[in-house]
């Protein structure tokens, strides 16, 4: 059930994300398919262009989204917090999906023109947007308790069962058998041979193991297999994740205090939104 919201959730996010891209897509084109030289005679220059009413409100709105996606993930990261409300995966989840959403919107408020500052922001935007979706597949490679946190190598080694003990207490195999099944907890015996589940089934169906058991063995081989990939690949994506911080957060810190000289600027020459 939890699964099923979970990625019920996912989907609404990028539905939402791509609902919002072909709105802004279907109710822009003429505009922005205009010259620059040109727009300013377009009928609904004064609405579309980034100090218009609908650009503009785009840009503030974008912003924020980008802004508290940030906070509420550093607050819970870094200070714990809503650590009891919402797991730090999920919470990482919403993050990409504002911090994805908001620059959607920030691209439009510029309506394609990018020059000087805002173009280095843009483009760090841009840069921090790729980056993220990097990181988020860096990090689901690491195994990490329910809570969130990630676990150690040796805690992930704890993991792993006595597959030997188990296929002998609980389905009472004999030795010949629980070797065959524990060989195929190695996915690759060598270079040129691979031990595939399906072959597991064909084995222990050959030997008169019964379905229901076949199943639960099956189910236990593979979450041996996938403890020993995670084991393998563990201290690689450690260093990945550690490395992958250095792109993200200065582009980030770019994007942020660029954003903020942006805003003081358009404050002071006086531009203000529907307020």
């Amino acid at each position: 059930m939890k699964k099923l919201i979970h990625s019920t959730v996912l989907i609404s996010y990028v539905l939402i994300i791509l609902i919002t891209i072909i709105y802004l897509v279907y109710t822009g084109i003429a505009y922005y398919n205009t010259s620059l030289e040109e727009r300013f005679y377009h009928p609904h220059h004064n609405w579309f262009k980034p100090s218009g009413a609908f650009g503009h409100g785009l840009g503030i709105i974008g912003t924020l989204l980008i802004v508290f996606g940030v906070t509420i993930y550093i607050a819970r990261k870094r200070y714990n917090f809503l650590s009891k409300v919402i797991r730090l995966k999920y919470l990482l989840e919403f993050h990409i999906f504002l911090c994805t959403l908001g620059p959607v919107m920030v691209l439009f408020h510029t309506a394609f023109k990018f020059g000087g500052i805002v173009s280095i922001a843009f483009w760090s935007m841009v840069a921090v947007v790729l980056s993220g979706v990097i990181g988020r597949f860096i990090y689901i490679q690491i195994p990490r308790t329910i809570e969130g946190r990630e676990l150690s190598l040796n805690e992930v080694k704890n993991l792993k069962t006595d597959l030997t003990t188990v296929l002998h207490g609980q389905f009472h195999l004999d030795d010949d058998t629980r070797q065959i099944v524990v060989s195929f907890t190695n996915e690759q015996l060598s270079s040129d041979k691979k031990y595939t589940i399906s072959e597991l089934v064909k084995v222990l169906k050959n030997k008169g193991i019964h379905k229901n058991e076949r199943v639960a063995i099956k189910k236990m081989v593979k979450q041996e297999r996938s403890l020993s990939r995670k084991i393998a690949r563990l201290h690689n994506m450690q260093n990945l994740f550690k490395y992958w911080h250095v792109a993200h957060l200065p582009f980030a810190l770019i994007m942020l205090i660029i954003v903020v000289i942006h805003v003081g600027i358009t404050l002071a020459f006086g531009y203000k939104w529907i307020f």
